[in-house]
């Protein structure tokens, strides 16, 4: 948001930032656009602690705070807008922060206030018209954006607010209208030019619907277009760098949500991308640590079970993990997904689901081809016969012993043959 009022009746006599204090704002700065949040916040309560009224240094603390999901966000915008009263970015930042948080109610009551001290202010009056939209009375929400722009013809935000609007409310030929007017113009161009062609969030706006409506190629020049005029953009970034992913570019969708982490490390969307990426990167150990980190946020994403069910059939081996598990753990999480998923939508899980049926009938069958065969028994014994009974035909009779040594053979047998004694030879016949 500009530092400039948003009209001729704002940003009147602003006091100047101290010399003391203008080095590590500089600095902040630097960092922020780096993506370096942590340094961009040390330097930035740098610069108030050399002058506790530069406005501008507690509004971009503010900023920081709020990409780091910290509350003190609202207190920084607050001692922005209480050494300079009209200073509409913390005014307008300090609402927002609010309403997307769920205060809704809060930042209404906020801006009602605020815009009874300052009626002319386009800015306030955008803002309220974005609440309004979230809160979904878009009666007022383009009401009020209305106004804003009869107050300043050219305030780009309010136009925004227009389009996003019509977008929230599925009204997407009035958002694309909207979005043609900012970003292209209409014939004759030289008469309508566009108000702000370059406008990275009109940008995303427009990128969102060409790619619900399938038409990939002009949402990833739109996705393309936003992150280059606004790298701290991270629906931008992460929004390309699915897309990225789609087409089987994991490695060009790599920095795009490394980038999105940096402006916002605790973003889900963008940590589930960079886990896929890592997944695609035969990197598995760093992917189940981005999806495990999803799953302890919020549990109820579908997509996280998705792509761990993706995590756990695909990959070779997962550290602590036997291929059994593994494939438990894939069906666990596939039918978590079906159990979350939206009502109707359909997609490939029931095909995975199958693979992983298969898969486990695998396992069982090489597990069982593996285990060693039983040693066949040997046949039982014969049960010896009764005294007084035959034997059967061609054995001996129960009880016989062999003849004794020295005795006659039975009947029809050559005698038992001795060896010869020591050193005799057998006689000759």
């Amino acid at each position: 948001m500009s530092d400039a009022g948003s009209s001729s009746e704002i940003g009147k006599n602003r006091p100047k930032m101290s010399a003391a204090a203008a080095g590590p704002y500089q600095q902040g700065m630097q960092a922020f656009v780096a993506g370096d949040l942590q340094n961009a916040k040390k330097f930035f309560q740098a610069a108030i602690a050399a002058d506790d009224k530069a406005y501008q240094a507690h509004y971009s603390l503010g900023v920081v705070q709020e990409r780091l999901r910290e509350e003190a966000a609202l207190a920084s915008y607050k001692s922005a807008f209480t050494i300079i009263p009209d200073y509409e970015p913390a005014i307008v930042s300090y609402a927002l922060f609010n309403a997307r948080k769920g205060r809704t109610s809060e930042a209404d009551t906020f801006l009602t206030q605020k815009r009874n001290q300052l009626p002319k202010s386009a800015a306030l009056l955008s803002a309220h018209a974005e609440v309004k939209s979230l809160m979904k009375d878009t009666a007022n929400a383009q009401k009020f954006a209305s106004e804003a722009l009869k107050i300043n013809p050219d305030y780009k935000p309010a136009m925004v607010v227009i389009a996003r609007d019509h977008y929230r409310g599925r009204r997407i030929d009035l958002a694309l209208y909207a979005l043609q007017a900012i970003l292209d113009g209409f014939e004759p161009v030289n008469e309508n030019p566009p108000r702000d062609k370059e406008n990275a969030e009109a940008l995303l706006i427009r990128a969102l619907i060409y790619r619900e409506q399938g038409n990939r190629a002009g949402a990833m020049d739109q996705f393309q277009k936003a992150v280059a005029r606004r790298p701290d953009l991270v629906e931008a970034r992460v929004q390309l760098a699915t897309m990225l992913l789609e087409a089987g570019s994991p490695e060009q969708a790599l920095p795009l949500a490394e980038g999105a982490l940096r402006f916002d490390s605790t973003h889900l969307p963008a940590h589930l991308v960079l886990g896929d990426v890592y997944r695609l990167q035969s990197k598995y150990a760093e992917a189940k640590q981005r999806f495990d980190y999803v799953v302890s946020k919020d549990a109820s994403l579908p997509q996280v079970h998705y792509n761990l069910g993706l995590l756990y059939l695909f990959a070779p081996s997962i550290q602590g993990m036997t291929p059994m598990q593994q494939v438990d753990a894939a069906t666990a999480s596939l039918k978590k997904y079906q159990e979350l998923r939206p009502k109707g939508e359909s997609d490939d899980s029931d095909e995975l689901l199958n693979r992983a049926k298969l898969k486990r009938g695998e396992l069982e069958a090489a597990k069982a081809a593996a285990a060693p065969v039983p040693a066949t028994p040997p046949p039982p014994a014969p049960a010896p016969g009764k005294p007084g009974q035959p034997a059967p035909a061609g054995q001996p009779p129960a009880g016989a012993q062999p003849p004794a040594g020295g005795a006659p053979a039975p009947a029809g047998q050559p005698p038992a043959a001795q060896p010869p004694a020591g050193g005799a030879t057998p006689p000759k016949k």
